[in-house]
This record gives C-alpha cells, sequence and structure tokens, in this order.
C-alpha cells in the first residue's frame, strides 16, 4: 500500500549538481523517517543521508556533509536530495528507504560518470 519510487539518475561530471526524488504513497512522510543510501562499485551500501518525520536536524554522513542536502516537499509527498560537487564512482546506485530493517529495498537510480 505505501511505497517509495526514487527517481533523478543520470550521466553527471564530476563536480556538477543533480537532484534525486523520491515518490511517496500513502502516509509515509508523517509516520516514517526516509534514508538515501548509496552503493559505490566494490564498496557496501551505506547510509548518506536521513529526513526525520520530526523537527529534528537531518542526518548527512561525513563524506557529503555541506555538498548534499536533502529534504521533503510534504505537500507532494516527495523527497529529494539534492547532491553537489559530485564525486561519482563509474556507477553510484542510490536508493531511499525508510531505515527499517524488515523494510525491503527497491530499485535504485543510478548515478553515472560521464566523463
Amino acid at each position: 500500500q505505501v511505497q517509495l519510487v526514487d527517481s533523478g539518475g543520470g550521466l553527471v561530471q564530476p563536480g556538477a549538481s543533480l537532484r534525486l526524488s523520491c515518490a511517496a504513497s500513502g502516509r509515509i512522510f508523517s509516520i516514517y523517517n526516509i534514508g538515501w543510501y548509496r552503493q559505490a562499485p566494490g564498496k557496501e551500501r551505506e547510509l548518506v543521508a536521513v529526513s526525520n518525520n520530526s523537527d529534528a536536524i537531518p542526518y548527512y554522513v561525513g563524506s557529503v556533509k555541506g555538498r548534499f542536502t536533502i529534504s521533503r516537499d510534504k505537500a507532494n509527498n516527495t523527497l529529494y536530495l539534492q547532491m553537489n560537487s559530485l564525486k561519482p564512482e563509474a556507477t553510484d546506485v542510490y536508493y531511499c528507504k525508510i531505515p527499517l530493517s524488515l523494510v525491503s529495498w527497491g530499485l535504485g537510480t543510478q548515478v553515472t560518470d560521464s566523463s
């Protein structure tokens, strides 16, 4: 009944900017925190940012602080990840997900180095 659909990936050059979107259904925004995760080639998937359903300050992993911004458009039930000064690997895959162990992963969206 509730689901998250991520999108917005594409081909980018190092230093460029890109905004990822995560569209929610149901009442996800009013109930759950939502995180953005990243998996680089040859590396384990990592949590990069979390948007809270409360007024708590968002979480960012140290490597993206000052470059990435997570935000919510509550009117449209959409979560965004604004990524600036990108340092892409050959292909990074980003996922939005409720950070609960029992929640399954979606398809993810690819951010690919075009250089």
